[in-house]
């Protein structure tokens, strides 16, 4: 179990993830990014972290709709036309909320064919700002999958069942 106390949350890597902190320039801001990822075999899990302050809180909604829309537009789809289940998660305090998982496959660029799952989470925060999590497995291999049912293996849904934002 990974505990990430700076980003707010826990979660269950396959192996010890890597850091890498970056600025994602957003509307003349810089808003800090946290991603941790460990890539297992022809798979990199991650957990991608950007916190809002209670200036920032106002770009949640535009901010998380952009990173949707790049990585939907990525698979060639939006959120209406991607395949996707109802699914919850739990935060550290075992209050169980709503969720989406998106299954995605993306266009082949030749020898690699990649696809993912992901879901997207929103935090408040007691200051008034808000977490925004991304939490993803992509598979990258020579053949094409079906998404949906190979990330539904206990492996894949291991690492988005105890992913715990606080």
């Amino acid at each position: 179990m990974v505990q990430s106390p700076q980003e707010a949350y826990s979660a269950l890597f396959p192996g010890k993830p890597e850091k890498i902190e970056r600025r994602l320039p957003y509307q003349n801001q810089e808003i800090p990014q946290t991603l941790e990822a460990v890539k297992i075999d022809d798979d990199i899990y991650s957990v991608s972290t950007i916190y809002l302050s209670k200036d920032q809180i106002a770009l949640a909604a535009k901010l998380l709709e952009q990173l949707q829309s790049n990585l939907l537009g990525r698979a060639g789809v939006s959120r209406e036309t991607a395949v996707s289940v109802d699914a919850s998660y739990q935060t550290a305090n075992r209050q169980r909320l709503s969720a989406k998982d998106y299954f995605l496959e993306f266009k082949s660029t030749g020898a690699v064919e990649q696809s993912m799952r992901v879901r997207w989470v929103i935090r408040s925060t007691p200051d008034n700002g808000a977490w925004i999590y991304q939490i993803s497995v992509l598979h990258a291999a020579p053949a094409r999958i079906d998404a949906k049912k190979f990330f539904s293996e206990e492996a894949y849904s291991n690492f988005f069942d105890e992913f715990h934002p606080e």
